[in-house]
């Protein structure tokens, strides 16, 4: 068993299972992941997950993995997992040579093959994020949000027969009904238009169409005439609304590293929100290291978990200079 202090910013090589089960338990504040998606990736590396013959053993497999992570997540802590979907019989993408992304197929490999459960048929989204969600619930998780990760500079798409998919899921678990939270706010208007024509207005006191307040019901043309108007008084609030469960984020290109690299910016929300300062974030799929990297630069911790050795090669470059700084203070 590890102790934790020893593990900290660190990252641990090795098959997330069994690494987690080294971890103690209730020692790390918050989860920020984004596992393999099923047959998508052939990541090159023996015992990946994402290789399954079938989605139902692609999911018990990963819910298996979040099994310890629950145990590893503090009381008050919570779970955010970036998943994407699959369409049965999807297959692979390699070219001729075996290769994905100039990176080997490994045909070794028994599973290796074309995504498909066959008491489904072909070209049917599989609703994998959506099956893991229920079952991470049947285990005893509280799904807090789903969240819609649009992305308006998405792949291009040559298929004739649907529309090009430009957005993923983000879940947001906690593992009991009390936990860590900071509200997160965006910029908004403090107006709102309601039924009938109505306004409402943050800086009164509203409680229904019957309000006494008869300010809070102004029509948008009687105010602006008023001699006192001020746009920016009226429709900007500094604090801003309660952050909305559609986040537009344009991916982005890292050339060092591998192909499934998720950007910072989707990070930064859930971290800001689910880890105090100083807290832990472990990150079971390491990769090339998102996750530690805005954990590092709100001045958070972070444990990871790779079984690709080059993977953690590219992350440790990656958040080395971080790392330093964070060791000189």
């Amino acid at each position: 068993m590890y102790e934790i202090n020893e593990i900290t910013n660190k990252i641990l090589q090795g098959d997330c299972l069994n690494e987690l089960k080294k971890i103690p338990d209730k020692s790390v504040n918050m989860i920020m992941t984004s596992p393999p998606y099923w047959t998508l990736r052939d990541y090159g590396v023996e015992g990946q997950l994402g290789l399954e013959h079938t989605f139902n053993e692609y999911i018990n497999k990963l819910c298996d993995i979040f099994d310890e992570v629950k145990r590893v997540l503090r009381n008050d802590g919570t779970c955010w997992v970036n998943l994407g979907d699959t369409y049965n019989n999807s297959g692979w993408a390699g070219n001729k040579e075996g290769k994905y992304n100039n990176q080997p197929i490994n045909k070794g490999n028994k599973t290796h093959g074309r995504g498909r459960q066959k008491e489904y048929p072909d070209k049917c989204l599989c609703m994998i994020p959506f099956r893991f969600a229920i079952e991470m619930i049947n285990r005893g998780w509280i799904l807090r949000n789903t969240i819609i990760w649009h992305k308006k500079n998405c792949m291009p798409s040559s298929c004739k027969d649907r529309f090009t998919v430009d957005f993923e899921y983000l879940f947001f678990f906690s593992k009991k009904k009390d936990y860590y939270f900071e509200t997160q706010y965006e910029p908004c208007l403090t107006q709102e238009k309601r039924p009938g024509g109505f306004i409402r207005n943050r800086f009164y006191n509203y409680d229904s169409k019957f309000n006494n307040n008869p300010e809070a019901y102004n029509s948008p043309r009687a105010r602006t005439q008023r001699k006192d108007y001020n746009a920016e008084e009226y429709f900007y609030s500094p604090q801003g609304r309660n952050k909305r469960t559609v986040w537009t984020i344009n991916t982005k290109s890292f050339s060092e590293a591998h192909f499934a690299v998720y950007p910072e910016e989707l990070c930064e929300t859930p971290i800001k929100s689910g880890c105090p300062e100083e807290g832990i974030i472990l990150d079971p799929f390491f990769g090339s290291g998102t996750t530690g990297l805005v954990a590092l630069k709100q001045n958070k911790k972070f444990i990871g978990i790779e079984l690709n050795k080059s993977y953690i090669e590219i992350a440790k470059k990656r958040l080395r200079p971080w790392i330093e700084q964070t060791k000189l203070f």
